[in-house]
């Protein structure tokens, strides 16, 4: 699952982006993957072991609303299921 999002270009600032990722690591667990940083510059990343596939999601989905409620808006989602 992947969600993108982005916070709108200020006055003299680039666009920022955030991007979210889960993963299956080799040993049975999950990772989330974060990015973030100004759009065409590198950014920095941070990964987040978790044991089983919800307690990624539930991760995953906190990192969202945090990232929501600053500002960002969701770009872009793969692998959501549907209701």
């Amino acid at each position: 699952m992947r969600i993108y999002m982005q916070l709108p270009a200020g006055d003299q600032a680039a666009p920022r982006f955030y991007h979210l990722h889960l993963q299956e690591d080799l040993l049975e667990g999950w990772t989330l993957v974060r990015e973030w940083g100004h759009q065409g510059a590198g950014g920095r990343v941070r990964r987040d072991h978790f044991d089983s596939r919800e307690a990624a999601e539930q991760a995953m989905m906190r990192a969202r609303d945090d990232q929501l409620r600053r500002g960002y808006r969701v770009v872009f989602i793969q692998g959501q299921e549907q209701p």
